[in-house]
């Protein structure tokens, strides 16, 4: 099985899920003039029957994952080399040149489906979530805004640049900033703390440059948002995602929810690991270690092994995971290793046009690794789900079910750890994850909190920015640490949450969707195949229904507030009570 290849990253001879049926096969995708010919081709096409107005939404479904899995390329083969200029400058180009061209004839052609769809009947259930997010395109678009939101995506180029540079120097030996992490599970207290310095230092030499272009991201949002008609960019943005089954102020009573019941269950975890560890207060480089002074879970030793147990976990889970994993391990759609010059995080991208998932990610060897291609192979399992899908915009389900897809893959995958660990390690890694559950929705409501924050006071200063992350992370749970004599490295610790430099208010959807997760591992405890019915199901929608529609579709209801989250976060300190 093959991980992919940084200096070989190839896609053009992977097999085609159908030939082309418009787009012409020696077409340059990155010449201007062939590819706003095509869509001015679609524009200039006369519809007179809904029989061709259906061709006119698959010819443009064709042309859009065309295009779009040529700028997936372009951008997996930046972040798996960051050093690399050539591929820096040729996402660049693209971004600056074809993407902003496309961007007003596709505006046109919205507004032609929308002027045909008056006149020629679709089936109405079909064609509702299309519609719908047509028509929200449309009240966004301004001309002005194209040159701002390529401003906008060279700035996030830039973050992703320097990011990607980090190299920290410790112990004699130059690290990634991915492989700095195994530190922080060592039992040495000493060697823990040297070693979260070293990395909060090399992050602290890049503050000002990350401050700067983040200043300026800002400002080209806020104004975008002006632009559209819109009083600050966080409304906008809601538009732009499409985010009709919940507002800003749901959002709200999520972080209040999150306050009254999850810092609570915080503060409990952090308290046993503080007894346990007999220790006087928590400092930041006391949190991942076991409490109990065993030495690191280390789950494998290369990435043969952890490509083998894995495919073991999704082939327990279900045959046909272990089946699709494979073959993208094969097709070379798997790039997972840490080194110089990659990118930070990890991430699925769809390749539109084969209708193939890729996995990037940053694996150094530890506990945490197990989650990666379970997280990630839930988003390729869901995409594969959709493969037959004509609409392209179906192929891609809105990001708060979407990540119910990964969030519960890794859930299901507990039950199968033994293809690394034996029974007591493997309790102690469902016991980790299950804390980190429970740090992860404070988390979630913080970063979104400082995100309201952020673009509802558009003209603060970076140093009003810096205070208020520490006010709104001391709500939820940042106190219950020991910052003492931290408090520049406190301040800054924002800048490591790429979503709020590249995907601004991406991330309060991690939070609805933990939650339809945790909902399915309870179905799960109750009736495994009945659960794993509902997310087949479910994943297979795609796109073609409405937020609640696609919870309900799997057993659940469409909510994030107190009354969902308290249950479910009593059942995971059940689970925790019975791991300790």
């Amino acid at each position: 099985m093959a991980t992919g290849n940084s200096k070989e990253l190839d896609f053009s001879s992977l097999p085609v899920y159908q030939p082309r049926k418009f787009v012409p096969e020696n077409i340059n995708l990155g010449d201007i003039n062939e590819v706003t010919g095509l869509y001015y081709k679609l524009l200039e096409r006369p519809i007179s029957s809904s029989g061709q107005l259906e061709q006119f939404i698959l010819n443009r479904s064709e042309l859009e994952a065309v295009l779009n899995q040529y700028q997936s390329v372009l951008y997996i083969r930046m972040t798996c080399q960051t050093d690399d200029r050539e591929r820096a400058d040729a996402y660049k180009k693209f971004i600056e040149t074809v993407a902003p061209a496309i961007k007003p004839i596709a505006d046109k052609l919205d507004r032609k489906y929308l002027q045909a769809r008056e006149a020629f009947a679709l089936d109405k259930k079909r064609y509702e979530v299309y519609d719908r997010n047509i028509k929200a395109d449309v009240e966004l678009f301004r001309k002005e805004n194209v040159p701002l939101e390529t401003e906008e995506e060279v700035l996030s180029q830039e973050y992703q640049t320097i990011c990607g540079a980090m190299m920290v120097q410790f112990r004699g030996k130059e690290h990634t900033m991915p492989e700095m992490r195994i530190y922080r599970e060592k039992t040495d207290g000493n060697l823990r703390e040297s070693a979260w310095r070293a990395t909060a230092e090399r992050y602290l030499q890049d503050a000002q440059k990350l401050d700067d272009i983040f200043d300026k991201m800002v400002a080209v949002r806020h104004k975008i948002a002006l632009n559209a008609g819109f009083d600050n960019y966080r409304d906008y943005k809601f538009r732009q995602y499409h985010r009709f089954d919940y507002t800003p102020q749901d959002c709200r009573h999520y972080h209040d929810a999150v306050e009254k019941v999850v810092v609570p269950a915080l503060a409990d975890i952090y308290q046993n690991r503080k007894k346990l560890m007999t220790l006087a207060s928590l400092r930041p480089w006391d949190l991942n270690v076991d409490p109990q002074d065993r030495e690191p879970l280390k789950p494998f030793d290369n990435i043969d092994e952890y490509l083998a147990g894995t495919k073991k976990i999704f082939q327990n889970i279900g045959l046909e995971f272990a089946n699709q994993f494979q073959e993208m391990g094969d097709l070379g759609l798997l790039d997972i290793d840490s080194r110089k010059g990659k990118a930070p995080g990890g991430y699925q991208a769809s390749l539109s046009e084969i209708r193939k998932p890729f996995i990037f990610g940053n694996v150094v060897g530890i506990d945490n690794d197990l989650r990666l291609l379970l997280h990630e192979g839930g988003h390729a399992f869901h995409s594969l789900a959709c493969t037959d899908e004509p609409i392209y915009a179906y192929r891609h389900a809105p990001i708060e079910f979407a990540e119910v897809a990964s969030q519960a893959m890794e859930l299901f995958g507990f039950e199968h750890l033994s293809a690394f660990y034996n029974e007591e390690q493997a309790q102690r890694s469902i016991r980790c994850h299950f804390e980190e559950v429970i740090i992860l929705l404070a988390w979630i409501a913080l970063i979104d909190a400082f995100q309201h924050w952020i673009y509802e006071n558009p003209n603060h200063t970076a140093n009003q920015r810096c205070e208020v992350w520490m006010q709104i992370h001391n709500r939820f749970g940042s106190n219950l640490i020991d910052w003492s004599e931290l408090n520049i490295e406190h301040k800054y610790l924002w800048h490591r949450q790429l979503h709020i430099f590249q995907f601004p208010f991406y991330y309060i959807e991690y939070g609805i969707s933990l939650l339809g997760a945790l909902g399915l591992w309870l179905q799960s405890r109750k009736n495994p195949a009945g659960a794993l019915a509902n997310y087949r199901n479910a994943l297979a929608l795609g796109g073609s229904r409405p937020l609640p529609e696609l919870f309900a579709a799997v057993g659940l209801e469409f909510d994030f507030s107190e009354r969902t989250i308290k249950p479910l976060v009593d059942a995971v300190q059940q689970e925790l009570s019975r791991l300790r």
